[in-house]
């Protein structure tokens, strides 16, 4: 049974989240604030965490910050806006996904689900891969510039492995967001757009003029060799 951490200052959307997941088989506890999810998230194990970016005292960017600091777990933002800035801010905080309120509790499941079959499958069966100065070890799920550890989160380092997996070959966002994210009628291009530049700042020399992970125009992105 996996267990799911809800931190949502509505207690009544915050109670209708956790029974609706709980009815999909989930563990879940829940907290009102960004304090205490950081506290509870420091003494019990979740594989999951969702995240109201609008929370009293510490707000949910900064609460996916500490968390994201912590551990690779994946994270959902739950957004009352689809304002691309909140949905940006909240990916560069290191959120892997995001919904906008109000959503339909299959539509979170089917999320819920996709995230966290591709987190217990990661590395699986896959060899070591490099470019450049960059090695990946999908197996120990571990990446090292120039020798040195880079800290990626579970969907940066799918989504770099998918490209790595794949050298020259132009990928498009639509099967970007089915092999990485696993799904991709729910799916947005700007969680694409956003985890490459999270990357790009992580493995390319100068992120502002990438020699490795690049944007082909109306097409998608390739790794080049």
């Amino acid at each position: 049974m996996s267990r799911i951490l809800i931190v949502e200052d509505d207690e009544r959307i915050r109670s209708s989240m956790r029974l609706a997941l709980e009815e999909e088989g989930y563990d879940v506890d829940d907290v009102g604030n960004g304090e205490d999810a950081v506290t509870l998230f420091g003494a019990e194990p979740y594989e999951l965490v969702l995240i109201d970016l609008m929370l009293p005292g510490i707000d949910g960017f900064e609460t996916c910050r500490v968390i994201r600091r912590q551990s690779t777990v994946p994270v959902i933002m739950v957004t009352a806006r689809s304002d691309t800035h909140d949905v940006v801010a909240g990916l560069e905080a290191g959120a892997d996904d995001y919904v906008t309120k109000p959503f339909v509790a299959k539509e979170l499941a089917a999320r819920i689900r996709a995230l966290l079959r591709r987190s217990r499958h990661d590395g699986e069966g896959s060899a070591v891969l490099s470019f450049g100065d960059v090695v990946i070890e999908p197996e120990a799920g571990v990446v090292r510039r120039a020798g040195v550890e880079v800290h990626c989160t579970r969907t940066e380092f799918r989504l770099l492995c998918e490209l790595a997996n794949h050298p020259g070959k132009v990928l498009s966002r639509e099967q970007l967001l089915e092999r990485v994210w696993g799904y991709d009628y729910f799916g947005d291009g700007r969680l694409v757009d956003v985890h490459v530049r999270r990357l790009r700042t992580k493995v390319e020399p100068d992120p502002a003029l990438p020699r490795f992970i690049l944007t082909v125009r109306g097409m998608g992105y390739k790794l080049a060799v």
